[in-house]
């Protein structure tokens, strides 16, 4: 296991960290000291270290200890760590005590070492500065003296509290190497975060999807229809104005899908409006006529009986068929055939013989990728190019979608 540690860490955080470890400490010391009167005397050292022990590790295996740990982590040793919910299951709520214990001993040591280091290197410097005199220490009462025989105490002093720094320092880094053994997501949670981040890009694609096919397509008729309208406004005004208020109906469905789409990113959910289906046919075809594209549509069978999730993909593939052929050609064929179990589409465009028409969104990466995202889903098949028949030569969009089990 890996994890990154920025840098550069400031250590004096780390003594704070060390001073909430050696108070976790201090009542589970309390708890054995207890314990430990309670025995006979030969055994009170060992009855208090495991009973301190205990109590530290029964207050590593609270749910809750986890994340306020990986909090006080990533706020004092800079780790990086994602904030866990509640430890749950055995191998969490195990690394969980560890860590705790760990802090707690390391925390109460350093504590030790950097008193023990600190009040000779006080207490020294201060004697040789008095002019010498007796330093008590247990069993032995050593004399200093005054002037420079005694300056010793100086160097004495500057190594113990280079010592203590040093101790601190070590403190913060060991703790840093072994957190993502201890603290680090488990490889369930790293799992789970697989899972959430993958949904979330599901979403962002599905919205980029939605927008794609509902708006791309109401803006590039809505250009058109604004080119038709600008050149009738003086030659046929009743026409230009029948075209303006397709614009306007256009942009108010283009407004309504991009408000469907913002709730979604603002709510986090998923949509609760139904999207359209092949029954919301006629307003879209409506729209492209109004601009002045011939749409002619052959319709066989009933639409109500295509499944909902299949007749709503199925209405985006006719919308991105017809702004690819509203953007090359004059007129578009659409040919719709519900079947007892398999749902055709096709949609033909007239063009220049040996011409390639290029794909409307191809810049963006949808166009016909999206529609083959969309079929592949439901477990269809879809072709796309140029075909030459008795009809002359047309780029042709034909998908096959099945009537059965939809995923």
């Amino acid at each position: 296991m890996s994890h990154r540690l920025p840098a550069p860490v400031p250590y004096l955080l780390g003594w704070v960290h060390a001073i909430i470890g050696a108070a976790i400490w201090l009542p589970a010391a309390t708890g054995g000291a207890v314990a430990g009167l309670a025995v006979p005397a030969p055994v009170r050292t060992e009855v208090f270290a495991a009973t301190t022990v205990l109590l530290v590790l029964l207050g590593g295996l609270v749910g809750v200890t986890r994340p306020v740990a990986i909090r006080l982590g990533n706020a004092l040793l800079r780790t990086t760590f994602p904030v866990a919910p509640a430890a749950r299951g055995r191998p969490v709520r195990l690394r969980s005590a560890g860590w705790t214990l760990l802090h707690a001993v390391s925390g109460a040591a350093l504590l030790s070492v950097v008193f023990g280091a600190l009040l000779p290197a006080v207490t020294l410097p201060a004697i040789w500065a008095r002019g010498g005199g007796d330093l008590v220490l247990p069993g032995m009462s050593p004399t200093i003296s005054g002037g420079l025989p005694g300056s010793w105490t100086l160097a004495v002093a500057l190594g113990l509290v280079t010592l203590a720094g040093v101790a601190g320092a070590g403190y913060t880094a060991a703790l840093r190497r072994v957190a993502p053994y201890l603290l680090g997501p488990s490889a369930a949670e790293r799992m789970a975060a697989v899972r959430r981040h993958a949904d979330r890009l599901a979403v962002r694609n599905r919205l980029a999807r939605e927008l794609h096919d509902s708006i791309g397509h109401t803006l590039t008729a809505t250009t058109i229809q604004a080119a038709v309208a600008g050149a009738l406004v003086e030659s046929d005004p009743e026409r230009a104005r029948h075209t303006m208020s397709g614009i306007e109906e256009a942009a108010r469905t283009a407004l309504d899908d991009l408000d469907h789409v913002l709730g979604v990113l603002r709510d986090g959910a998923s949509p609760r409006e139904p999207q359209y289906t092949l029954a919301d046919l006629d307003p879209l075809l409506d729209r492209v006529r109004s601009g002045g594209t011939p749409v002619d549509v052959t319709l066989t069978g009933d639409p109500r009986q295509v499944p909902a999730a299949v007749s709503r993909e199925a209405y985006r593939i006719v919308q991105e068929g017809l702004t690819n052929a509203i953007r090359r050609s004059g007129q578009v064929t659409v040919r719709i055939d519900v079947g007892p179990h398999h749902l055709d589409i096709e949609l033909t465009n007239p063009i220049a013989a040996g011409r390639v028409p290029e794909v409307a969104g191809g810049r963006g990466g949808r166009g016909l990728a999206g529609i083959a995202e969309r079929v592949q889903v439901l477990r269809g098949e879809v072709t796309a190019g140029p075909v030459t028949d008795h009809a002359g030569h047309r780029w042709r969009l034909a998908a096959r979608l099945p009537l059965g089990s939809t995923p």
